[in-house]
């Protein structure tokens, strides 16, 4: 029995995210928390928008999993040791916020990815690097060429000449000059 998993629509993954990452600007977090996280959003909208795009969701997901961990080194340096009593409230409800975000983060990136996959794409993620494959089915050898070629210089030879009985029509073995 396999359990299926819901569908989590990608308009309701980003206005969560740009709601709970608005709200974590409020009060303590630096520009580039801001910065780092509305810009991966909009990267959610180009994705929302051409539903066709594997490079939309794709670069979607990859930026979702940068801004955890990006999250986890804002929160880490920039979290105040000493909280005014002032601001107490909104702080509290700040860092609330961004901490929910961070914690639905990777929750985002396994629905980002199921809709990467629903998309078309492949299980492996493939940047884009030049593989070595041990494959060597795919491989002709040089002799087996040769062969070939001597065949289909005869089958054309014997193509302009059909009156030509007295060819010999077993390839010979080739002379090698190195």
């Amino acid at each position: 029995m396999e359990m299926e998993i819901p569908a989590i629509n990608l308009k309701a993954i980003v206005l969560v995210h740009w709601l709970l990452s608005l709200w974590g600007c409020m009060a303590w977090l630096p520009p580039s928390y801001a910065w780092g996280n509305f810009s991966v959003l909009a990267v959610g909208l180009w994705a929302i928008a051409q539903r066709d795009s594997l490079d939309a969701v794709l670069m979607f997901l990859m930026g979702m999993t940068m801004t955890i961990v990006t999250d986890i080194l804002h929160f880490g340096y920039f979290y105040p040791s000493v909280v005014v009593e002032s601001g107490r409230d909104m702080f509290r409800f700040s860092s609330g916020m961004a901490i929910l975000s961070l914690v639905l983060k990777p929750v985002s990136c396994f629905f980002v990815y199921q809709m990467y996959r629903e998309r078309g794409g492949e299980y492996n993620v493939n940047f884009g690097f030049p593989t070595v494959t041990r494959n060597r089915e795919a491989y002709q050898s040089i002799d087996h060429e040769q062969q070939s070629d001597q065949q289909s210089d005869q089958a054309a030879t014997s193509a302009a000449n059909p009156f030509d009985q007295a060819q010999d029509s077993s390839p010979t073995p080739a002379t090698r000059t190195y």
